[in-house]
């Protein structure tokens, strides 16, 4: 078996035979070789078998989130201009003809020509930090590299067993579901993330790699009964797409004695770098992978730095993207043949990168810039806090102000917060205000929506 969920197995031979169903409708409803597809769907294994037939006829499969509205859907749409549709949610269906994939043909034995390494294989969607997301275009070609990039990074083989709770449109979803098929490792598909299923199904199917993002992470810290599981499966926790937050890695390891792995990588370069499998060190997202140069350039010049001194990382690799809708951001997200990821941080002499923040989420203080995560750092290591954000405001000749939000399990004294911040790092770097809010929002890969967040409590501060 290759893939499971709930109740239902599927071997490899199983989801090639309903991929050559689907594909000979998709075929016979006019999708050909450089066709794009929408693909809105939850995390189930049709999602798996609606890429496999895309691919197989030479399509280009274009993820849409199933978090999306109609708002952010119809500007997919708007960029992508797909043809066809396939999934299981009522925005598109109400957008667009769509199979639906509750009504997907019987399976078949039908072969068709394949891709071209040159064709798109994908198109997902960057992050939208500061703006609606632009489409990132990805190559069989490049789709191939970061596959194999992924499996040396893991370490992964025919032998490991996952389970995939981060949704499928989002890149990292789709890497891991990739990876472990081409590698004949087995997965689980979860509908959605649940934390008692995660723990459970790592005891009950031997799980071997487990994946987190922050919202799991933070779960996982949380959980009162941790200790009852049993993680023993375990070869380690990979921490994906957002920042490590040491004191609740080192919770769980406490716990459990579960090791944690990082790894650092983009929508539009999904791997860059990984840490080393048998002795992690959390504060760095380890070193570039086999196949993938990384350089630091300075923010000022665009000049390349020496060692330890921080500055925009940039990164070549044969799994770059080839490039994004609208195309003309598309020259601008290179120099020199470099992606420039627009994230800010060090490398030392012996190749460990670390990461201090994103660059256009930097907050300017009296000339000073001050990295988010680094005072969300602090917020997050008071036991009162459960999740925090932070971002800047217009603050006249000071530039801008820190604001800090947080959501507590328990009553929490914002002036003391505020000051912590103040005792461990820079007076510069103290939130002007510390606000508690009932959540923390993100984007379905974890990363805070600061943008949002700003919006929301922008008459307050």
């Amino acid at each position: 078996m290759a893939l499971a969920f709930e109740d239902r197995q599927f071997s490899l031979a199983d989801l090639d035979a309903l991929a050559a169903g689907m594909a000979a409708e998709l075929q016979r409803r006019g999708v050909r070789r450089g066709s794009r597809v929408a693909l809105m769907s939850s995390n189930r294994p049709e999602f798996v078998v609606a890429v496999r037939a895309i691919w197989s006829l030479g399509a280009a499969a274009v993820l849409l989130s199933p978090a999306w509205k109609r708002t952010e859907v119809d500007h997919a749409l708007t960029l992508t201009a797909p043809t066809h549709a396939v999934g299981d949610h009522p925005v598109l269906a109400g957008l667009m003809p769509m199979l639906h994939l509750d009504e997907a043909p019987a399976p078949a034995q039908d072969t068709f020509a394949g891709p071209d390494p040159a064709d798109d294989a994908v198109l997902v969607f960057s992050s939208g930090t500061t703006g609606m997301p632009k489409a990132v275009r990805h190559t069989h070609a490049s789709l191939a590299a970061a596959v194999g990039h992924w499996r040396d990074a893991l370490g992964l083989t025919d032998a490991d067993r996952m389970q995939i709770m981060t949704p499928p449109s989002h890149i990292l979803g789709l890497l891991n579901i990739v990876t472990a098929l081409d590698t004949g490792a087995w997965i689980r598909l979860h509908r959605r993330f649940d934390i008692d299923s995660m723990l459970a199904h790592i005891a009950s199917d031997r799980v071997t790699v487990e994946m987190a993002v922050a919202p799991i992470a933070l779960a996982l810290s949380a959980h009162p009964r941790l200790e009852d599981h049993d993680l023993s499966s375990l070869r380690y926790i990979m921490w994906c797409a957002t920042p490590v937050t040491q004191s609740v890695a080192e919770a769980v390891t406490a716990r459990t004695g579960v090791r944690w792995v990082t790894a650092y990588g983009a929508s539009e370069l999904p791997v860059i770098s990984c840490n080393d499998l048998d002795h992690p060190r959390l504060d760095t997202v380890g070193r570039a992978v086999s196949g993938v140069s990384v350089r630091i350039v300075s923010l000022d010049t665009g000049e390349p730095v020496g060692p330890d001194a921080e500055g925009e990382i940039q990164v070549r690799s044969d799994a770059a993207m080839a490039g994004y809708l609208p195309d003309e951001y598309t020259a601008g997200a290179f120099a020199d043949g470099w992606y420039r990821t627009g994230d800010v941080g060090t490398l030392d002499a012996d190749g460990w990168l670390r990461i201090t923040d994103r660059a256009k989420e930097m907050i300017k203080v009296r000339g000073f810039q001050v990295a988010p995560a680094e005072v969300e750092a602090v917020l997050h290591g008071h036991p009162a806090v459960d999740d925090c954000a932070v971002f800047g405001v217009p603050a006249g000749t000071d530039g801008e102000a820190i604001v800090a939000a947080v959501t507590a399990s328990v009553p929490v004294d914002t002036d003391e917060l505020a000051q912590l911040v103040a005792d461990r790092l820079a007076s510069y770097k103290r939130p002007s205000r510390v606000v508690v809010v009932s959540e923390i929002p993100r984007l379905p890969s974890g990363k805070v929506l600061r943008r949002v967040l700003k919006e929301r409590l922008w008459t307050s501060v």
